[in-house]
């Protein structure tokens, strides 16, 4: 009786395509790190192109993609583009590199890793140095800091590193790249956050391949500089001035060691989008997203976050006078690593459910709760 009465699971519809899959493959592949992300930018535009009607950029590189750009009614879907790395910091006269943070890169996890230098010249290979265990042998160990992780590129002297075309300020990036881990999750450096860039392109996709008009204008944009403080989203919000915003970004899956889920929260790769409640999302807007879930048979987590979301929901949220925003999570695996993981059905119904979402908004929507 127990088996017979047994709810069934809602069968798993797949978004994403091969075309689009090599896409995201390329994309996750390019390297795009804070205040660099041009290259990915044109990658990303490249791709959206068909699915809307016009694109722009704006001076920091925040590309956007537009559906009926002359409605006065705006809508935005939002990821951002950019990706962890280091800057080039210090150059011995021995010629190894000392390097500071681009965004939140993570020290512990640097040595032993290949990296890209990009210069003007092109990509200079290197790898972050670390003393051998033999050497370490009855000493204190030390642990990988700022201090004394450090890159050889395999020059003796700083002349020969700069002849390479390195200087203080080139980029350095991972080269680690995209693959597929037991038919299941995506994995790769920067799913955080161009995974979202690839499934807001994948909903204007949907809408032009399935042939759906909208009431209002759709704005898809992908914003630089979150990984420095939601500046690239600062800066879009106020030149489009929408009327609504729906962002995605990453949270953490927190079912692997050494997460407490007493602060972290109980979250599941391969359990749906997380909807996210605190100040900055608009409540309203919120439990639309929870009812086209719950209506489509989308399933998703929910998530509370302590006085902000540290996402671009933020900027958005508080911009222009206040402009109702929510926020779509992917659960991740492994943040800010070079393996980060990402569900392959929680892809696809992120990409459902901002989807279905912006189906029923309707023209004009007014969020408040009461107006007097």
């Amino acid at each position: 009786m127990a088996e017979k009465n047994k709810k069934k699971e809602p069968k798993h519809n797949t978004i994403v395509t091969k075309d689009s899959l090599s896409f995201f493959e390329k994309y996750i592949n390019n390297a795009s790190p804070t205040g660099f992300e041009w290259d990915g930018q044109r990658l990303w535009l490249d791709y959206l192109k068909p699915y809307v009607d016009e694109t722009f950029v704006d001076n920091y590189g925040t590309a956007v993609g537009v559906i009926n750009p002359k409605a006065e009614y705006k809508v935005v879907i939002e990821a951002h583009a950019d990706e962890i790395s280091w800057f080039v910091n210090y150059i011995t006269k021995d010629g190894l590199i000392y390097v500071i943070r681009n965004g939140g890169s993570d020290h512990q996890i640097a040595p032993s890793k290949r990296v890209n230098i990009h210069t003007e010249n092109g990509i200079v290979k290197a790898v972050f140095g670390w003393p051998a265990i033999h050497t370490r042998s009855g000493e204190k160990e030390e642990n990988p800091t700022l201090k004394n992780i450090f890159l050889d590129c395999g020059c003796s002297t700083k002349e020969e590193v700069e002849a390479l075309g390195i200087h203080v300020g080139c980029v350095i990036t991972y080269e680690d790249t995209f693959s597929i881990l037991n038919d299941r999750y995506y994995v790769g450096r920067a799913m955080d956050n161009r995974a979202g860039g690839f499934m807001i392109a994948e909903v204007a996709r949907l809408l032009k391949e399935n042939k759906k008009k909208l009431p209002f204008g759709l704005y898809i944009v992908n914003s630089v500089q979150e990984e420095i403080g939601l500046r690239g989203a600062e800066m879009i919000a106020d030149r489009i001035k929408p009327n609504v915003a729906i962002v995605t970004d990453v949270t953490h899956d927190t079912q692997t060691p050494m997460i407490n889920k007493i602060t972290q929260g109980d979250l599941f790769s391969g359990k749906g989008p997380v909807l996210s409640y605190a100040p900055a999302v608009q409540i309203n807007l919120n439990k639309l997203l929870v009812k086209v879930a719950e209506k489509n048979n989308i399933p998703f987590q929910r998530q509370a976050s302590s006085r902000f979301t540290g996402t671009d929901t933020d900027a958005f949220a508080y911009s222009n006078g206040g402009v109702p925003s929510a926020l779509i999570s992917l659960p991740l695996r492994y943040m800010h690593t070079t393996v980060e993981m990402v569900h392959k059905e929680d892809v696809d119904n992120v990409i459902r459910l901002i989807y279905e979402t912006l189906l029923n908004i309707e023209n004009g929507q007014d969020f408040r709760t009461f107006t007097k």
